[in-house]
């Protein structure tokens, strides 16, 4: 059977991946309707704008709209097939969060007719692309949805992304997709409109499958990135340099140690491992040991950075970096967020937040007393003590001679 191309894809969530997503396929020819529920997202999109930093985004979406083949709405329409990419978090307890997977269905389910595809992008607990299906299911039992058996009359995927912000534009098109349908048919279906604007292999599976190995990809990168925090931790106790370290052990040839940092942030690896350990807690006990102590890493930084304050009469902290990893504005799970914050709730003495990829302080630090966005030249010329905490291109520059006489957290390997 040969799918039909799709010729108007609605893309729900216009964020990190969904907004880059809408402006790709655009670009292949394909009318794009993008939903968000934020109306000053939709605003900004129509007018040509980005919201997000990632490069190359903002031609892509300007090209776009001025085409005529980009749209934004926060109301659905028909479509001939859907792309759901909006958030999963977790809750309290470290439980999956798919509130807003239940939301974009039920903003769908009306719009939605025969023939339709709904592929299902957001990472997600194993089971929650056939849970989204049962769920229209009920809100349209005048369609079938591939959940009984039965021949389907709207088919259902789930594709998860695996892109690297900062590259999402060329990774889009060029990395390879695990597709998994709820039946061969969906699975087809996803693959031909995938083959639209992807050139990697698409890869076929069932939505079980294509969920986990998402989760899988995370949580491997997540453990290994709590081996060289460990290591970090146990180097300081013997009064050794981690970097050393690593980049003499890695000279072996099946060795491969990652870098240490303050923590590990990002809505991708400080979350979805967790969905894992929630599904299979008995049986999931490294990746929980790695979250665990990922987790408890800018605790580690944050005692070192007071310490030092202590042993200055007036303190002037600088944090370079805010970001959950380098050259881009996303804060979301940021480790070095994370430390700013507990700093300032300490309220040690001044507060110095250099972050040169937003133009204002974040709602966690905004209002605090002594807190205050500066410069990097600022920064350097006042603070006394220096907390490194993501390494940005922007601060490699930096002379080392600048940081004589202060006492220095490299907590991200600043030029090692």
């Amino acid at each position: 059977m040969t799918s039909a191309p799709i010729r108007k894809l609605g893309v729900v969530g216009l964020g990190y991946i969904g907004l880059p997503t809408a402006a790709l396929f655009a670009s292949r020819g394909v009318a794009v309707a993008g939903f968000d529920v934020a109306a000053e997202i939709v605003d900004t999109v129509n007018r040509g704008g980005v919201h997000i930093v990632e490069p190359g985004l903002d031609i892509a979406v300007r090209a776009a709209v001025t085409s005529g083949l980009l749209k934004a709405s926060t109301r659905a329409e028909p479509c001939d097939a859907f792309i759901i990419a909006v958030p999963t978090p977790f809750r309290e307890g470290n439980v999956p969060d798919v509130s807003f997977i239940e939301a974009a269905a039920d903003a769908l389910a009306p719009v939605l007719r025969e023939g339709n595809l709904v592929v299902l992008e957001s990472t997600s607990p194993v089971g929650t692309t056939r849970a989204m299906a049962e769920r229209f299911q009920r809100l349209r039992p005048d369609l079938r949805f591939p959940v009984n058996g039965e021949p389907e009359s709207v088919f259902v995927a789930h594709c998860p992304e695996r892109v690297l912000p900062g590259n999402v534009m060329r990774e889009l098109i060029e990395n390879d997709r695990v597709v998994g349908g709820l039946s061969p048919a969906s699975t087809e279906r996803a693959i031909a409109m995938y083959k639209q604007l992807v050139e990697g292999d698409c890869i076929a599976t069932d939505a079980d499958t294509a969920e986990m190995v998402k989760l899988t990809e995370n949580a491997y990168r997540d453990v290994n990135i709590a081996f060289a925090n460990e290591l970090s931790l146990v180097c300081d106790r013997l009064r050794l340099n981690v970097w050393d370290v690593i980049k003499l052990a890695n000279h072996h040839p099946r060795v491969n140690i990652l870098r240490p940092g303050p923590g590990v942030g990002g809505h991708c690896i400080a979350v979805d491992p967790w969905f894992i350990v929630h599904s299979a807690p008995a049986e999931a006990r490294l990746i929980r040991t790695a979250r665990e102590v990922n987790d408890g890493k800018p605790g580690v930084v944050l005692a070192a950075i007071r310490q030092a304050a202590g042993r200055e009469r007036s303190p002037v902290i600088a944090c370079l970096g805010l970001a959950f990893k380098p050259d881009i504005d996303d804060l979301r799970q940021s480790p070095a967020l994370d430390i700013a914050s507990r700093l300032a709730g300490a309220e040690l003495g001044e507060l110095l937040v250099v972050e040169p990829h937003i133009s204002a302080l974040p709602a966690a630090l905004s209002g605090r007393r002594g807190v205050r966005l500066a410069t990097t030249e600022e920064a350097l010329a006042k603070a006394n003590v220096v907390a490194l905490l993501v390494n940005h291109r922007a601060f490699s520059a930096i002379d080392p001679q600048r940081l004589a006489g202060k006492t220095v957290i490299n907590a991200c390997g600043w030029r090692q």
